[in-house]
């Protein structure tokens, strides 16, 4: 693929992405950065700063500090933060923004109308709990939502990548998106280099959760399914990653995590920064997430890294595991079939080999980093080209 270096006045390009938090950049967009900045762009990264900035900027990219919070709701504070994209959008003229999450994608949509921004792309990761929740903030937010998806999105200058073909039917379906506005790329990428299979640990198996630590995300099902399996004798340890998230309503407490622990039903470790040890140490993956997702980061390293995978059948679950093959899923919320699932794999040591094994090609057949990079390269392009012919 041809670098693109210069506009056709010989500037140099520049890419905006915008994210809500530098940890979800540096976790899940650092490779698409690494590629824009490697061909050639100017790479400027608008983010709220937390424990990631100096490692953005140490990568060469500009890193340009915003006040805004990921989950406020406050009128005031919302309008503070569009207004100061508007200023980082006037000011930075980039030649593609490229927003991540919902949020962004929604705010920085608007801001890049609002300034004539030549090419946009906006990264979904999922749609499930919008749609489907039934709680009070979800049901206030989906009508707008919606009305803003038809009104920011269909535009010539616009593409909206979806990580499922869920997502994608959703947004025709529901927000009235047009089908040609969308781009299939699955999750955000994984390096087969670093994810690698490794024979099983010694010992009981071990069954690992990796995520943040919310009630959405089924923690609170997994810890009821350890709590039967260790009552009916099951020598089976579970093993929770991740940390609360305090932005999210949804956030479990530090103290029941801990509590959990000192019971013995869980081993809480935490944010831990070396996610393929973490595999290694385990012997089945689980998520048991009770919303669509758009492909979870961490199912497509636990495939990549050979190992079996107990996921809800929900949207972005569904992609990374095949049922039978890779992986089970079991309905969300149920504890009942989660408690099962674990006991089955947990007993046969060969279904768990031939599983990790069939997640390893699917994960290398994909999910991969090259892959994903790629077809995001060839995105900037063609909405590049199109601008540079108009």
């Amino acid at each position: 693929m041809e670098a693109i270096e210069r506009t056709s006045t010989g500037e140099r390009r520049r890419i905006l992405y915008l994210v809500t938090e530098d940890w979800y950049f540096w976790s899940h967009r650092l490779p698409i950065a690494r590629a824009a900045r490697d061909r050639g762009f100017e790479v400027v990264v608008a983010t709220r700063v937390q424990s990631h900035g100096e490692r953005i900027s140490r990568e060469g990219f500009r890193l340009v500090p915003l006040r805004w919070r990921r989950r406020s709701l406050n009128p005031w504070h919302e309008t503070i933060a569009l207004c100061e994209l508007l200023k980082v959008y006037r000011r930075e003229r980039a030649d593609i923004v490229h927003h991540v999450a919902l949020k962004p994608a929604v705010y920085g949509s608007l801001a890049a109308r609002l300034t004539g921004a030549n090419a946009v792309v906006n990264t979904v990761a999922g749609l499930g709990y919008v749609f489907t929740s039934r709680q009070f903030k979800a049901r206030l937010l989906s009508p707008v939502l919606k009305r803003s998806f038809r009104f920011l999105f269909n535009r010539p200058n616009v593409r909206l990548i979806i990580q499922n073909p869920d997502d994608g039917n959703a947004l025709v379906e529901f927000c009235r998106v047009r089908a040609g506005q969308t781009v299939l790329i699955r999750g955000s990428g994984v390096d087969l280099a670093r994810f690698v299979p490794a024979p099983e640990p010694s010992g009981r198996p071990n069954v690992t959760m990796v995520s943040r630590m919310l009630w959405d995300k089924g923690v609170g099902e997994l810890v009821e399914a350890a709590r039967r399996l260790r009552e009916s004798g099951e020598p089976i340890g579970v093993t929770l990653v991740g940390s609360p998230d305090p932005e999210n309503p949804a956030s479990i407490p530090v103290a029941q995590l801990e509590r959990w622990q000192r019971e013995g039903l869980v081993e809480w470790l935490g944010y831990q920064e070396d996610i393929a040890k973490v595999w290694a140490g385990s012997t089945i993956a689980v998520l048991p997430t009770t919303y669509g997702e758009g492909v979870p980061k961490a199912l497509i390293e636990a495939a990549a890294c050979g190992r079996p995978i107990i996921a809800t059948d929900v949207p972005g679950c569904r992609e990374i595991v095949r049922p039978g093959e890779s992986g089970l899923l079991v309905p969300a919320r149920d504890t009942d079939a989660l408690v099962e699932a674990i006991r089955r794999l947990a007993r046969d040591p060969a279904l768990r080999r031939s599983m990790g094994e069939k997640g390893r090609e699917h994960a290398a057949g994909g999910f991969s980093e090259e892959t994903v990079v790629e077809r995001t390269m060839a995105l900037y392009d063609s909405l590049l080209s199109r601008g540079d012919a108009a």
